[in-house]
Order: C-alpha cells, then structure tokens, then sequence
C-alpha cells in the first residue's frame, strides 16, 4: 500500500514510523515546511518533535505538496494536522479520495468535530478518524499500542488495519465515529483539570491538597460527562468505555508525556497560559476545545460541570482552587 502521511508533527512522523517499520508499505511523510523536509530527510530524525527517535529508513520524506498528495491518491491519505489545520487539508484534496485523520478536538469557532468538517466539504468522499490511548513517543519506539479506526465506511476502516497493524501496534475498527472523536476531543479537557488537581499543593495552613481519591473521582464523573455529550450528539454509549474513552482518558489524564496535562499542571503553580503554552511547543488541544465543548453541550442541554469549571480557569475567570471547591460544593444527586 502507499501511505501518505500529511504533517510532520509529533503524531505523524510516529504513525509514518509505525507504517514504514512493517516494512510491507511505501510510507511518505510530507511537512510542510520544505526546510523541516530536508533536515528530516537529512538527519534521519525529527529533531523538531521527536530528536531521540532514528527513523526508518524505508520512510521517505518530502516537502513537495504535489508528490505527497499524488502518493496517496490509489492508496491511504493520512491527514495528521491539529485540528486547526484539518479543514484546510480537506478542501485542498484533489479528489474524492478516502482519507483518514488523526487529529482530537473541536474546531475552535465552529465547534465541528473532524466528521462534521468533512462532511461538509466532501458529502460524497469517504472519511474515518485513527484515535486512542497513544503517545507519539511510545508509538515512533514501537512500544505496544492500541488504537481504534472509526469510519462508516467499512473498506477504509480496513485500510487504517491494513497500513498500521503490526506486532507492536493494534488497530481495532469501529463504525461510531461520533464516540470516537467526542471520546478525544473531551479527554483533552478532563485531562487539564486532572492536571490541575495533582498540581495542587498543600492549601494554606498545612491542610494536605486532593489526593488519589479526588483523582479518580475526577476521571469518572469526568467519563460520565464525556458520555453524556457524545449520546447527545449521536454517539453509542458503550464507546466511551472503549480505548477512546475510558483508555484515551486515563492515558491522558495520568501519564507526564501527555501536555494537556501538563497544563493543568501549570496552572495550578500559577503559570500564566501564554507561558504554558509557549514552552510546550506543541499544541495541548484541550485549551481550545474546553470552550467549544462547552458550548456544544449548552446547545444540547448537557451538563458538564468538570468541562464547565476548566473552562473558566482557562479563560482566567475563576482560580483552580476555588473551582474545586465550587465542584465539591454542587448538590448530591443519584450517579447514574
């Protein structure tokens, strides 16, 4: 199969890596800085995302728009942009061709999750999202992976099996799209508030700060809202106990790769945003979601008071710990 692979981030040279490692593909990397290219082609690493990391060398890379897009027109499309640059790859398809993303979030100003964006765009063109528990660092490794292709369009869910397979990677299928992307799109902004309740620090007067308790009741009913949503907007409830709910969540929300966390982190030592973000160097999709998903629940009716509360603390209304504190103070109320 020929793989082109468009965005040479963090997340796309580890799925070009996976892909080419099997070496049964002919893997294309494409970045669009034509300078990043050649330094990568050169250097045989991404000294940008992922400097520790050799690539293979069966995976080839260029900056030549033209060449990446012609190599993947009769095989796999692999759009692997943040999700602000997913509609511009979209519309600038040439054809009808199936495409796959890899993109986790809201697109800020509208709100779309990936399919509602191509759909949009290309009605007729079949389209699908490659998503789950997974760090581009343990995955460009070949560290065991699991992840999970959503597509309603069964042929291309096969592709993403056949392309990415393999003895360190697990790809399992999946037709609800919808629970997929709410699943990763929503765990970004959980993870941010889990980061903010470890960051926290002993309260003043040597009170101790939350615990593992308050963790994991923050994953849960942070699980219940994700849920909630994705039902709202269409989505299979049992998806969400799958690896883009339940896995992506925990994975996200616990593990130091994970820069939404990191985030969170941030935030409750007193970091300014700008800051956090500036060092980061990658983008932390949370941030811009935690609005959007806020705003697509209201549409619908859907509390999400975690969602709600980082929301706030993101946009400098309210402190961390008082928002903790406004979360304990909510009424009692059945789980379920």
């Amino acid at each position: 199969m020929k793989i082109a692979v468009l965005g040479a981030g963090a997340w796309g040279t580890a799925l070009g890596c996976a892909a080419a490692a099997a070496g049964r593909h002919d893997v294309l990397l494409w970045a669009r800085d034509a300078s990043q290219a050649l330094a990568i082609r050169q250097q045989r690493r991404n000294a940008r995302y992922l400097p520790d990391v050799a690539l293979p060398a069966s995976l080839a890379v260029t900056g030549d728009t033209a060449q990446a897009l012609d190599h993947g027109r009769a095989g796999l499309t692999v759009i692997a942009t943040p999700m602000a640059g997913l509609r511009g790859q979209l519309a600038a398809l040439p054809d009808a061709r199936a495409v796959l993303w890899l993109c986790k979030g809201f697109e800020a100003g509208s709100g779309a999750l990936g399919h509602e964006i191509a759909r949009a765009l290309r009605p007729a063109a079949a389209g699908g999202v490659l998503s789950g528990p997974s760090f581009a660092l343990e995955v460009a490794r070949g560290q065991p992976t699991a992840l999970v292709a959503a597509s309603s369009d069964a042929a291309l869910a096969a592709a993403a099996v056949e392309a990415f397979h393999g003895p360190a990677l697990r790809v399992y299928t999946s037709g609800d799209v919808v629970g997929v992307e709410v699943g990763g799109a929503v765990k970004n902004v959980l993870a941010i508030a889990v980061g903010i309740l470890d960051g926290m620090a002993a309260a003043p007067g040597g009170a101790p700060g939350p615990g593992l308790n308050a963790r994991a009741a923050l994953i849960t009913r942070g699980l219940a809202e994700m849920t909630r949503l994705g039902v709202a907007l269409g989505a299979q409830a049992a998806t969400f106990m799958g690896l883009s709910g339940l896995g992506d969540l925990v994975l996200t929300a616990t593990g130091d790769l994970s820069r939404n966390r990191r985030v969170g982190l941030g935030l409750a030592a007193g970091r300014a945003l700008p800051g956090l973000l500036a060092d980061l160097g990658h983008v932390a999709e949370g941030v811009p979601s935690a609005a959007t998903a806020l705003a697509r629940a209201g549409a619908l009716g859907v509390a999400m008071p975690i969602t709600e509360a980082v929301a706030a603390v993101l946009a400098g209304r309210i402190a961390p710990r008082q928002a903790l504190q406004e979360l304990m103070a909510r009424e009692a109320r059945a789980e379920a």
